[in-house]
């Protein structure tokens, strides 16, 4: 008995690591890529909408559920001695046997110029 309860604890495990970390590995991927657009943006010279549409591509070869519309830049300041902030918030359901949930994420930045 103790066996077959070891056994299904391990199954039950594997399940949830399977349905719960790419969402959680995806964010930290689309979070770093959001960084780096942040701090390419903040010394060039490059619109909101040029940011966004590069923050929509990225989000959309992560599998990342967010609509352009949901991206939110805004530069403040000029080039190089502004700041770039972008937000991101998006959310990932996850549906289990019994029961579903929602993965709340809030992925942005603000990066600020050198001078």
């Amino acid at each position: 008995m103790k066996l077959a309860f070891g056994v299904l604890m391990i199954v039950v495990v594997i399940y949830l690591g399977v349905e719960f970390i790419p969402p959680y590995w995806g964010n930290y991927e689309f979070q770093d890529a959001i960084k780096n657009e942040a701090l390419m943006a903040t010394s060039g010279s490059q619109s909101e909408d040029v940011i966004r549409d590069a923050v929509y591509k990225k989000a959309q070869e992560l599998d990342i559920p967010l609509e352009r519309t949901d991206i939110k830049v805004s530069r403040t300041g000029i080039n190089g001695a502004g700041s770039v902030t972008i937000e991101a918030p998006y959310v990932v359901h996850i549906s289990l046997p019994g029961m579903a949930t929602d993965l709340h994420f809030d992925a942005g930045t603000t990066n600020r110029g050198i001078f």
